[in-house]
């Protein structure tokens, strides 16, 4: 289980690249944003105050930061905050600030328009996701909306053994599952909205993406969110990096 010391050891260094590499799939990083990220989270941007969760070197950042008013991007590794301080120093509507890997400092209650994390939370465990579900539920303006993007490798462990019944090649958290995070989202009150199971990189569906939102009337949330369940994000990588090549960059 990637712990959160785990976490800081293998982030908090020079990677070698901006986090471009693990875009590859797609062709690039803006490849990746447009077919895969904005083509998810488009409903919610533009928008105010923008949050992202471990943002990393700022790979999704730069797309990020031109549809928002302010933003604030909190990250476990103090490594990344100062790349990000260093790359965005002349964007005067954002802030980079390091975090314990479970709160979310300095971010006010109910301030926040749209949340946002990819690629990243995969790697946390039960303990740190229940506690960023229960700070996003603070800092979420009612009627706002948290895009997260997390493991669901929890769904492939053996009840009687305790045992993973799958590889695990791409370092998931083995605790946490949609079903999880969406018992903490009831928990602190959050409707969770969508939950698309994901093959990330594997034959099984070892990612989730949950879209949650904090009610307008702060009534406690009931129903089941849309379950959809994606054959493969390798293939739609190609197919973006196809029409990337195509369509894309070709001048008229």
């Amino acid at each position: 289980m990637p712990s959160i010391e785990a976490n800081l050891a293998s982030w908090n260094r020079d990677w070698g690249h901006d986090g471009s590499d693990w875009s590859s799939a797609w062709g690039s990083t803006a490849a990746m944003w447009r077919g895969s990220v904005l083509a998810r989270i488009a409903p919610f941007v533009p928008t105010g105050a923008l949050l992202e969760i471990a943002p990393g070197r700022g790979r999704l950042t730069e797309h990020l930061l031109p549809l928002c008013t302010s933003y604030v991007g909190i990250d476990l590794a103090p490594a990344c905050v100062a790349a990000c301080r260093e790359r965005f120093a002349d964007v005067g509507h954002a802030r980079f600030a390091p975090t314990d890997g479970k709160t979310l400092p300095g971010v006010d209650d109910a301030s926040v328009d749209f949340a946002f994390s990819w690629d990243s939370l995969v790697h946390a465990a039960k303990d740190v996701l229940r506690a960023y579900v229960g700070e996003l539920a603070r800092v979420l303006r009612p009627g706002a909306s948290a895009f997260v993007h997390h493991s669901n490798l929890a769904a492939f462990v053996d009840g009687d053994t305790g045992k993973l019944t799958v590889e695990n090649p791409h370092w998931r958290d083995p605790t946490v599952s949609a079903e999880l995070v969406r018992q903490a989202c009831r928990e602190h009150g959050l409707s969770c909205h969508v939950q698309e199971l994901v093959q990330w990189g594997v034959p099984y569906h070892n990612d989730c993406f949950t879209l949650l939102q904090r009610p307008t009337d702060g009534a406690v949330p009931s129903g089941e969110p849309v379950h959809i369940e994606h054959p493969d994000l390798n293939a739609e990588a190609v197919l973006f990096r196809a029409f990337a090549q195509s369509y894309w960059l070709t001048s008229r």
